[in-house]
């Protein structure tokens, strides 16, 4: 069970991550501000890692269950 926990706050630490990558999306696509435009690519970055984190733990917990 704590295990699912686990996956799960990070679930939510994906969102709020995500979250937080909109203003400076706008502030790029609508704006042109570079600087906003490489936080954009680095939290992309951390989303992907973070995805597959979660990707492998559900898979295991999957798996685990049968």
């Amino acid at each position: 069970m704590l295990d699912k926990i686990l996956t799960m706050e990070k679930y939510n630490q994906f969102k709020q991550l995500l979250a937080s990558l909109e203003e400076d999306a706008e502030k790029f696509y609508n704006k042109g501000n570079n600087a906003a435009g490489t936080r954009v690519r680095k939290g992309m970055q951390d989303l992907k890692n973070l995805a597959s984190e979660i990707r492998k733990e559900v898979t295991d917990l999957k798996n685990k269950e049968k």
